[in-house]
């Protein structure tokens, strides 16, 4: 009986690893309505600047001021 369990454990997390692995692929090979439509803007929330979402920041451009050196 153990040994008919872990074949059936066994198939099974098989199974879930091969859907998981197939999924980007079905994905991208998928006919539906692209995620991100590229002929729209993006909207304010998914312009971030940099790879991080950094909420505490209130950079909204380049700095103009000029700095001496100390």
């Amino acid at each position: 009986m153990s040994r008919l369990r872990n074949a059936v454990l066994a198939t099974g997390l098989l199974a879930f690893a091969g859907a998981g692995l197939a999924f980007p692929f079905f994905l991208a090979t998928s006919r539906a309505k692209p995620i991100i439509d590229s002929s729209k803007p993006l909207p304010p929330q998914a312009t971030f600047r940099g790879p991080y979402v950094n909420t505490g920041s209130r950079d909204v451009g380049p700095d103009h001021g000029t700095y001496p050196k100390m």
